[in-house]
């Protein structure tokens, strides 16, 4: 798999049936190693080692309804309260992180209302603040660290 714009971590990798699978630590199961999930994976990994977010504190691919249509998303990130604090999206190393996506993720974000957005194709990162009560946005150089 292509290397990433995250920090060096040591993902559990394993071939089974000639398809190559990788651990999810949330999750707690093995999922198909495709590009997209290569991004995921690093992305928890960045969320739990680097800005210290405890596991039990994310929640991965959960499903959401917007005007009855099923949605996914990759990943929340929950306060103590657990209230989201931050939306991710992730997408393939081989996709733009477009208008189209950041529409996507605010349209997730309408429900959750977390107050940060961070999308990546494990390439770029784009990271947003947002005050819903404005209704304005920010984008930052970095995502905030876990306040334990």
């Amino acid at each position: 798999m292509q290397k990433l714009n995250f920090p060096e971590y040591d993902l559990k990798l394993k071939k089974q049936n000639g398809k190559w699978l990788i651990f999810d630590p949330i999750r707690k199961k093995n999922y198909i190693l495709t590009p997209e999930e290569w991004v995921r994976q690093h992305t928890l990994q960045y969320l739990i080692h680097d800005k210290n977010y405890p596991e039990n504190l994310i929640a991965v691919e959960k499903e959401l309804h917007i005007n009855q249509t099923k949605r996914r998303f990759d990943i929340v990130v929950f306060n103590r309260r657990m209230t989201p604090e931050i939306l991710v999206e992730c997408k393939a190393p081989s996709v733009q992180i477009t208008q189209k996506t950041f529409d996507q993720a605010n349209q997730y974000n309408w429900l959750l209302k977390a107050p940060y957005l961070f999308l990546t194709n494990g390439l770029k990162h784009y990271i947003c603040q947002i005050n819903f009560e404005a209704n304005q946005f920010k984008f930052l150089t970095k995502l905030p660290e876990n306040r334990r």
